[in-house]
């Protein structure tokens, strides 16, 4: 008999249910990332005991009741919570994504006929071991995700199960039933009916899986970022995949990987999508400033001996805020140090590794370019480097004790200090800035 290690609150809400005669087991995805040998996030239960039942049993104290129209009570124990869901079976979805109507039910295969994979609709108990009537733990060890039972009627009953089919295949690097996988591309349209905020949720997990670009299915995104045209321009779509399958899958990166997909789109076209997935303010902020800093050429600079990445999207030139002293603006100052001030004048370091990664993708043969100013940043950042005007010496009312007049003027000359400093012109030392800020003004 297969044997499972259960997590100890679950172990104990089960037992606690077996004690009071009612059927339960640990069910869907913990029981799976057992079989896998993973460390479950969640442990949901399955039982025959009625929602009453359940809270009846723990107290009102331990119980949410997250859903009780749908069989599900939230139980905490020992500081975790256990979705504990009665056994049952499901009417017509009539709006492609929730039931008419539950039915409770004894059986637990009855309860796990309804779910959407076989590697999902699998239940577990100490008492009777493993049950599995469709399958799961030998599609587990095939590396196949299969739909339970008929994949159209499964994709029919709730069109997220299509997005949800390509995440769990990209996530543990499995391979797709062919009849499953061509149910999903056949019922793509039906995404229509599914909110933007779940389609964004399932783009994002498909994205930090470790290599996604396989899984993004083009018929699939012809209707969830029909702007990017994935069928109309298979060549540059499968391009965009090969990037974002380069960039180092860790959570950090998710951000990346998507500016990789919408790059095409140019800032303006990446921030209409975003917000037609209702993307957070901050992460389309940061997505559109991916885009519009990596979606041009980088070139490699040659000065002084330095070997640079210098992009030409981002703004090769001295922004107006910033003219540099005793140089002429409009001409960029190439060297590793400087360009790297020059984006954490800009961006958080965190943003900086996301942009570097993103080019790295894009550009793999300047891969040592980037890590070198993704490095740079991050030794300017560890010792303070100053790289904003707020990190000067001296500030406006020194400036202004010193001579200088209140207005527009005091930005300008402001602006002229921080270039000076970070072009290595001038010392970030308060009497240095004040004598540089003197000359500046007489000029």
């Amino acid at each position: 008999m297969t044997t499972i290690k259960l997590d100890p609150g679950a172990a104990l809400l089960l037992d606690a249910l077996h004690g009071a005669g009612h059927a339960a087991y640990a069910v869907g995805g913990c029981v799976r990332d057992s079989l896998l040998g993973l460390d479950p996030h969640d442990w949901d239960l399955c039982t025959s005991a009625r929602p009453e039942q359940v809270m009846a049993l723990f107290g009102e104290e331990k119980c949410i009741p997250t859903g009780l129209q749908h069989g599900t009570v939230t139980v905490k124990q020992g500081g975790r919570l256990y979705e504990t869901t009665t056994f049952r079976t499901e009417g017509a979805y009539s709006d492609g994504r929730h039931p008419d109507a539950v039915c409770f039910v004894p059986d637990v295969r009855e309860d796990l006929a309804r779910r959407d994979f076989t590697i999902n609709a699998m239940a577990y108990s100490a008492e009777e071991g493993l049950i599995d009537p469709f399958g799961g733990r030998d599609d587990l060890a095939a590396h196949l995700v299969r739909a339970v039972g008929e994949p159209e009627r499964r994709f029919e009953e709730d069109a997220l199960r299509i997005l949800r089919l390509y995440r769990f295949a990209a996530r543990f690097g499995f391979a797709i039933d062919p009849a499953t996988g061509a149910a999903a591309r056949a019922l793509g349209p039906h995404l229509d009916c599914v909110s933007a905020e779940r389609i964004q949720e399932e783009l994002l997990k498909l994205l930090a899986a470790p290599r996604p670009g396989s899984y993004l299915e083009p018929a699939v995104l012809a209707v969830v970022l029909p702007e990017l045209e994935p069928e109309e321009q298979p060549e540059r779509f499968a391009e965009l995949c090969r990037t974002i399958d380069r960039i180092e899958p860790t959570a950090e990166n998710v951000p990346a990987r998507l500016a990789a997909l919408l790059c095409p789109l140019g800032e303006a076209g990446a921030r209409k999508a975003l917000r037609k997935l209702k993307c957070s303010n901050a992460l389309t902020d940061e997505v559109t400033a991916l885009v519009g800093e990596g979606a041009g050429s980088f070139l490699l600079g040659h000065e002084s001996g330095h070997s640079i990445a210098r992009p030409i999207a981002c703004g090769n030139r001295v922004p107006p805020q910033r003219t540099v002293l005793g140089e002429t603006p409009g001409t960029p100052n190439t060297t590793l140090t400087v360009q790297a001030k020059r984006l954490l004048g800009r961006y958080e370091l965190t943003t900086i590794k996301r942009l570097t990664a993103l080019c790295s993708a894009r550009h793999p043969e300047q891969t040592g370019a980037f890590a070198a100013l993704r490095a740079e940043a991050e030794r300017l950042t560890a010792e303070n480097a100053c790289c904003r005007v707020s990190q000067l010496a001296v500030n406006g009312r020194d400036l202004m004790a010193a001579g200088v007049r209140p207005g527009p003027g005091l930005r300008q000359v402001l602006n002229a200090l921080l270039e000076a400093v970070i072009t290595g012109q001038t010392p970030n030392e308060k009497d240095a800035l004040l004598a540089a800020a003197a000359q500046f003004s007489a000029s």
